[in-house]
């Protein structure tokens, strides 16, 4: 895989630090989080899941394998990034933990977004 690194946030917030590199592999856009996400941190999620150019067939995979908590604010910047992906461009979730990945079930965020149990699978798809 042809991997070139982007670019790299780390935002100490109240709750936590929020790290997030991007890193494009074969074209596609991985964003890797770790941290958790809520309503101090989501901003920086937000701006790292929004693609750069919004007419481009954007793609991208968000690592969350570092992200053991998540609130209805990131809900929200899924959501939104889901939307902002447009209908010619994707957005997936790979190595979602087992208590995010519950909560984005309850959400039934989980039958908008495709969620992998590995980046190279949501990558392969």
């Amino acid at each position: 895989m042809d991997e070139e690194h982007v670019a790299h946030t780390n935002e100490e917030t109240e709750a936590g630090p929020l790290s997030v590199d991007r890193a494009t592999v074969d074209g596609v856009t991985v964003v890797t989080v770790s941290g958790e996400v809520d309503h101090h941190t989501s901003g920086t999620l937000r701006q790292a899941l929004t693609p750069d150019d919004l007419a481009d067939k954007a793609r991208t995979v968000a690592d969350l394998s570092g992200v053991a908590f998540m609130d209805s604010s990131g809900i929200n910047v899924l959501i939104a990034a889901h939307q902002a992906h447009g209908p010619v461009g994707w957005l997936r979730l790979a190595c979602v933990r087992r208590t995010v990945l519950r909560t984005l079930e309850i959400v039934g965020l989980t039958t908008l977004i495709p969620c992998y149990p590995s980046v190279s699978d949501a990558l392969r798809d």
